[in-house]
C-alpha cells in the first residue's frame, strides 16, 4: 500500500513521458498538479489520481518543485513566459526540464526564471517511458549542486540512474551523445534486419538469438529490433516527427564544436523517408520499413494505422 505524503510535485507538459512520469509520482504517493495543453492528457492524470490545472503559472503556484516535460522551444518559451509574467515567487522553487531542446535556450529559460526566483536544472532523460517502469531511465542532472540535490528523492522515483554530471548544460550534452549513438544503433539494427530477411532468415529467430547478447544485444536491438520483427510499430515509445528534432538538435551542436559525425549523418535520410513515408506518428523503428522498401521488399506494411 502506497504512503501518501504531503508533498506536492507538478508536472508541466503531459505527453508519454510527463504523463508516465505524473502516473509514477502518484503511485509512490505524491500528490501531483499538472498541466498540458492537451485535454486528454489532462484528463489521464485525474484518471491516474492527481489534479490538473490550467496553467504552468497555476502548477508552479502550488508546487514547489515542478518538472517540465515540452516537446519543442516554442513551448518552453510560453511555459517560461508565462511563469516569468506571474512575478516574482514568494518561495524558493525548482523546475526540472527534462526535454531535449538546445542548449541556448535551456539557457534563455534560466536567466528568466532566475529573476523571478526559480531555479532551473537541466536533466534530460535518456529512455522511454516504457523503460522507465523497468527501472531503466538515466537522467542526466544539471545546475547547481544544492538544487540538484533536494530533487534527488523525487528524481528517485522514475530511477536509480540519476548521476549529477555538473554545470547546467551538461545533462544536455550527455544525452546529445545518448541520442547520437540510439540514432545510429536503431538504423543498424533495422538494416541488420532487412539483410536477414533478404537472405531469407527468420527475423524472430535472428532476434530471440542476438537480442539476450551480451556484445551485440543492446537495449536499442531488445526494445527498437522487436517491433521490427512483429511489423508493428503502434503504439510508439518515441514518434518519428519527435526524434526529427532531437536528430536536427544534435546535428546544430556537432556543427557548433566541428565535430565530424559521419554515421550520424548517414542516418538522416533513413528518418527523413520514413517522414515522407507516412511513418511519422509511428515508432522510430519503422526505420526498418524505408530500408525494406529502398531493397524491393514490396511487403512492407502490416504496420497499424495512427488513430486520428
Amino acid at each position: 500500500m502506497k504512503q501518501e505524503t504531503k508533498q506536492v510535485v507538478g508536472v508541466i507538459g503531459l505527453g508519454i513521458m510527463g504523463g508516465a512520469m505524473a502516473e509514477a509520482l502518484v503511485e509512490a504517493g505524491y500528490r501531483v498538479v499538472g498541466a498540458d495543453v492537451q485535454p486528454k492528457a489532462r484528463q489521464r492524470l485525474k484518471r491516474a489520481g492527481g489534479r490538473p490545472l490550467g496553467s504552468a503559472v497555476a502548477v508552479m503556484g502550488e508546487a514547489d518543485i515542478v518538472i517540465a516535460s515540452l516537446p519543442s522551444v516554442a513551448a518552453l518559451d510560453a511555459v517560461v513566459a508565462d511563469i516569468a509574467g506571474a512575478g516574482k515567487s514568494k518561495t524558493k522553487k525548482i523546475l526540472i526540464e527534462t526535454s531535449t531542446l538546445p542548449i541556448a535556450d535551456k539557457e534563455r529559460a534560466l536567466k528568466a526564471l532566475a529573476r523571478t526566483g526559480i531555479a532551473l536544472l537541466d536533466c534530460p532523460i535518456s529512455g522511454t517511458a516504457q523503460r522507465m517502469k523497468q527501472g531503466a531511465w538515466t537522467i542526466f542532472v544539471s545546475g547547481t549542486a544544492a538544487a540538484c540535490k533536494t530533487v534527488a528523492p523525487i528524481l528517485g522515483v522514475f530511477t536509480r540512474n540519476a548521476p549529477y554530471v555538473g554545470v547546467f548544460g551538461n545533462g544536455s550534452k550527455m544525452k546529445f551523445i545518448a541520442n547520437h549513438l540510439v540514432a545510429i544503433y536503431n538504423v543498424s539494427v533495422a538494416e541488420s534486419m532487412t539483410f536477414a530477411r533478404r537472405m531469407g532468415l527468420d527475423a524472430q529467430q535472428v532476434w530471440d538469438l542476438f537480442a539476450p547478447s551480451p556484445i551485440i544485444g543492446t537495449g536499442v536491438y531488445r526494445l527498437r529490433g522487436k517491433f521490427m520483427v512483429d511489423r508493428k510499430y503502434l503504439p510508439d515509445t518515441m514518434k518519428v516527427e519527435v526524434w526529427q528534432k532531437d536528430m536536427q538538435v544534435i546535428g546544430d551542436m556537432a556543427r557548433a564544436v566541428d565535430c565530424p559525425v559521419p554515421l550520424f549523418s548517414a542516418c538522416l535520410p533513413i528518418y527523413s523517408a520514413a517522414m515522407a513515408q507516412g511513418l511519422a506518428q509511428h515508432d522510430t523503428a519503422s526505420v526498418c520499413e524505408v530500408l525494406d522498401r529502398m531493397a524491393g521488399g514490396g511487403k512492407a506494411s502490416r504496420r497499424a494505422k495512427p488513430k486520428r
